[in-house]
């Protein structure tokens, strides 16, 4: 497969032109042709880079990429290090954020929502460009058995506000750092909301509105989507995929 292949397939699959988003969406440092070995991660951390280079990818596909809104536009120091190793080691960046959490087979939002066993999950159209989904718990918990499941489900411990003894039922959610899509979710009636990030408004915002809220890692509800659109490449084309896990506790 080619990299312009590869970039053009992957435009259409994830329905780039949908987003308004925060970096390019696509091919953002381009390497060598001929594309036979990916490695996948969430972000392009200089770690990630030197396990691509050390596992001879061909391309690293990641949920967070390189230039982002408002970031300095000068390529100095980690940016620099970053885009040269790439650069000397002729591998092709693919970056894609807002597609990626929002795709409907095997986006973020998605794949979390399979991880905790959410039934009759879907997007909320008309609000927050469809990055909201909602779904339900085939029977109601208690939200501090829930957090238990969450913090087993993705291995980190989740935070939760509001009652532990409450039952619940209803759940929205949205990965990442989505902290403040709290008041949409409250409009939706559901008992309780994930996100990844937390603020300390959020609090306030979750006791106010009445609704359970679920802070549960940026990267830990981020870790799906790009192993499973990876995957979905390798099925598809002849192409070899490998995730790597750069942990991160945020």
């Amino acid at each position: 497969m080619t990299r312009n292949e590869l970039a053009e397939y992957l435009s259409s699959f994830l329905q780039v032109g949908k987003f308004k988003d925060y970096a390019p969406n696509g091919l953002q440092v381009e390497g060598r042709e001929e594309i036979k070995k990916i490695v996948t991660g969430v972000t392009a951390c200089q770690a990630l880079i030197d396990k691509a280079i050390a596992l001879n990818a061909d391309a690293l596909l990641v949920h967070h990429g390189f230039f982002w809104k408002g970031e300095r536009e000068v390529i100095t120091g980690m940016k620099q290090r970053r885009i040269k190793a790439l650069l000397t080691h002729n591998i092709n960046l693919f970056g894609y954020h807002l597609p990626l959490d929002a795709h409907p087979m095997l986006g973020n939002n998605a794949e979390l929502g399979r991880k905790l066993d959410i039934s009759a999950a879907e997007s909320v159209e008309g609000i927050a460009q469809g990055l909201i989904w909602q779904g339900r718990l085939d029977t109601p918990v208690s939200a501090g058995d829930f957090a238990a499941s969450i913090s087993g489900v993705l291995n980190r411990e989740a935070l939760h506000i509001g009652d532990s003894a409450a039952q619940i039922q209803s759940i929205a959610w949205c990965t990442g750092g989505a902290q403040d899509y709290i008041d949409d979710a409250a409009s939706l009636g559901v008992d309780a909301f994930i996100s990844g990030e937390v603020s300390e408004r959020t609090f306030h915002s979750a006791l106010e509105l009445g609704i359970h809220y679920f802070a549960a890692g940026h990267h830990a509800t981020e870790r799906y989507g790009i192993q499973a659109l990876g995957e979905h490449l390798a099925r598809e084309f002849d192409i070899e995929h490998v995730y790597v896990d750069i942990d991160n506790p945020v």
